[in-house]
């Protein structure tokens, strides 16, 4: 059995992280995995750019906030590592940035580790993003970041996929408590599709059938969770049309935002 394969892992239902591997042309992933998306796509055309689109704002934001002077990442919902992962994308300008990685999913961790081996600048831990307090005190992501510093949190393309029950501001605010002053939070999500609502609703009903359910929301709910936040320019946009470093883009806006926001100063 090939090395990232965990005992626990059920490949008789898709999963997300493994799905999302597939549509950016990652080889970790189930027949299972790779027909959810299959079919996903034929619902929904849009669902392989966005992913793509969602995997080239993650680069952007991190070079951004490389030039800011960040140096502490932790990636929150972080995948399985494909091309342009956060410490290679941030060790090019800053290789003394330290990253720290966190999924639910069995796969994405032990792949993560193989791949990390014993670098001493990144840690990839198997935590629940819905708990925020069990990561920013897990003894390993302790080992590499120090909370008495910036750091930079990533939740890229996961809340769309925490119900309203288990609260996503909340889950922000939760780890804002454990960040300094000057500390980052970039995130993208889902948002209602203009161009192709009845594909997107076809998609978010399989999700129903994996254990982590999609739920697209509208841009006004997603930017009140900023609101004791500096969100910085261009502010909450469409993330193919975040910073774009690239003039071959249509300019036609993808069915996810993105936003990074800096920690606001204590106020007196």
């Amino acid at each position: 059995m090939a090395e990232w394969f965990s005992h626990d892992v059920d490949i008789t239902i898709p999963n997300a992280a493994r799905a999302y591997d597939y549509a950016l042309g990652g080889f970790h992933n189930f027949d299972v995995d790779r027909k959810f998306v299959e079919e996903a796509a034929r619902a929904w055309p849009d669902v392989i750019e966005l992913a793509h689109a969602n995997r080239e704002y993650l680069g952007r934001v991190v070079r951004w906030l490389v030039d800011a002077g960040v140096r502490q990442f932790l990636d929150l919902g972080s995948g399985i590592p494909t091309l342009g992962n956060v410490h290679e994308v941030a060790h090019e300008a800053a290789p003394a940035a330290r990253v720290a990685y966190v999924d639910i999913d069995p796969v994405a961790v032990a792949h993560g580790r193989r791949i990390m081996g014993d670098d001493p600048r990144v840690v990839t831990v198997r935590a629940d993003l819905r708990d925020p307090e069990s990561i920013v005190s897990h003894p390993e992501i302790l080992g590499i970041l120090d909370f008495a510093e910036p750091v930079a949190v990533l939740m890229v393309a996961v809340l769309h996929f925490v119900e309203e029950d288990h609260n996503p501001p909340r889950i922000i605010r939760q780890f804002s408590d454990a960040l300094v002053s000057g500390s980052f939070l970039a995130i993208s999500h889902g948002v209602p599709a203009v161009e192709d609502a009845a594909g997107q609703a076809a998609v978010s009903r399989m999700y129903r059938r994996t254990p982590t359910a999609f739920r697209a929301r509208p841009v006004e709910q997603i930017a009140t969770w900023l609101d004791d936040w500096d969100v910085m320019s261009p502010g909450i946009v469409p993330v193919n049309l975040w910073r774009p470093e690239q003039e071959e883009h249509d300019g036609r806006p993808v069915d996810a935002v993105g936003a990074v926001a800096r920690k606001q100063a204590a106020r007196d």
